[in-house]
């Protein structure tokens, strides 16, 4: 099943690179099912992890993701996507107020996909400072960090995890003090 998912998002994001770099996308993807798969032995759980932006940021829909993998897959994917046809500080808030009350699984991939993405911030800060929001939507630092702080709270149930707390660390890293001002 792990092998099938990695070809459908491999497909699904095929031509697809990383916010301002040539590193393909399905990296990403990749990192957070690598997260994933050391916090479960879950294998739907480590699906949804490598599928988890391909309803969101592909042609991909719920059902195709049911079709292929399951409802429950299906399921945690869909509980994992944002309505990118709202506004970013929306969704933002939507997901921090979401992820609150969701199950551990879906928590797991959010701190996997969040874990990646500070990652990537996080190098890319040292090697350019603040400019490095220059490749995001949103480029006010106060409203990234509260987001990213935000997803941190949000997800104090995993606070016991070495994935949390690198996450914590990097949060800290790239947005500073800002934590006390949000």
């Amino acid at each position: 099943m792990i092998e099938k998912a990695v070809k459908f998002a491999t497909k699904a994001h095929e031509g697809q690179f990383r916010k301002g770099s040539e590193i393909p996308y399905i990296i990403h993807p990749l990192e957070v099912c690598s997260i994933v798969s050391l916090m479960t032995g879950d294998i739907e759980v480590r699906c949804a992890a490598l599928l988890h932006d391909t309803v969101e940021d592909t042609a991909v829909t719920v059902e195709d993701i049911e079709k292929n993998f399951g409802k429950r897959v299906a399921a945690l994917v869909g509980r994992e996507s944002e309505d990118k046809s709202k506004p970013w500080l929306e969704r933002k808030i939507h997901t921090i107020k979401h992820l609150k009350n969701e199950c551990i699984e879906v928590k797991m991939i959010a701190l996997g996909d969040k874990l990646s993405n500070i990652r990537a911030s996080a190098r890319d800060f040292l090697a350019v400072g603040d400019d490095f929001l220059l490749k995001f939507h949103e480029k006010d630092k106060q409203k990234q960090g509260m987001y990213y702080f935000g997803v941190l709270d949000s997800l104090r149930e995993l606070e016991n995890s070495e994935f949390y707390r690198e996450y914590e660390k990097l949060c800290n890293f790239v947005f500073g003090d800002m934590r006390d001002k949000i």
